[in-house]
């Protein structure tokens, strides 16, 4: 939420999110054609948005952590175009798309505010297909990570210390590799000292080095 809302608009913020929900690892907070009713805000947890191909493989479109939103698939249509899973047991803030408009209607700072998040979503996108096209396999596993550290650090977290929730596998789906591959490049990463990996905990050892990669 923005940093600079008044006490009011607080206020009328904390009557339009009306509740929290659990999601239990593996489970989907929503499904593809679902109809859009409500944003989310991750609260605890995290979760990974999936498209499905016509043979049943899944393409992972991206990774939410704490402080990030979910749902902005369906302003668009009114359905759900994606689905998020949680990778871990997660909560989520509820907030009912129709109230949620109305106030922005009312707070120029929370329109401002949801506007920044549907522009995020497309720089984003525009920056996957980017990494996808044009980077080395070195390059986007490096980029993915330093990408996350970014976003762990403007939410307060740890930018050069996190678990990743996601598994190997997962993150070679987003990023266009092969299991193998993005394992290789792991133990690259460690042997060149750019990174430490401890199981699912990741340390950046030479973030400037990682970025030179």
């Amino acid at each position: 939420m923005p940093a600079d809302l008044s006490s009011i608009e607080i206020r009328q913020l904390d009557t339009v999110v009306l509740t929290t929900r659990h999601v239990r690892r593996g489970e989907a907070l929503f499904r593809a054609h679902d109809v859009f009713q409500s944003l989310y805000a991750v609260r605890t947890g995290s979760f990974k948005t999936i498209v499905m191909h016509r043979d049943g493989r899944e393409q992972v479109i991206g990774f939410q952590i704490p402080g990030e939103p979910l749902g902005l698939d369906g302003v668009c249509s009114g359905t759900h175009s994606c689905e998020a899973i949680a990778l871990e047991d997660s909560t989520v803030c509820i907030i009912p798309f129709a109230q949620f408009e109305s106030f922005c209607r009312d707070s120029r700072r929370m329109q401002h505010h949801l506007y920044y998040l549907m522009s995020s979503e497309i720089v984003r996108e525009s920056s996957l297909m980017m990494m996808l096209g044009t980077m080395t396999a070195e390059q986007r596993l490096a980029s993915f990570l330093l990408d996350l550290a970014a976003r762990f650090r403007a939410r307060g977290y740890s930018g050069a210390q996190f678990n990743l929730k996601m598994s190997r596998e997962e993150i070679g789906c987003y990023l266009g590799l092969k299991l193998e591959t993005v394992s290789r490049m792991f133990s690259r990463f460690h042997r060149d000292g750019l990174v430490e990996p401890k199981g699912k905990q990741i340390r950046i050892v030479d973030a400037q080095a990682l970025a030179r990669v």
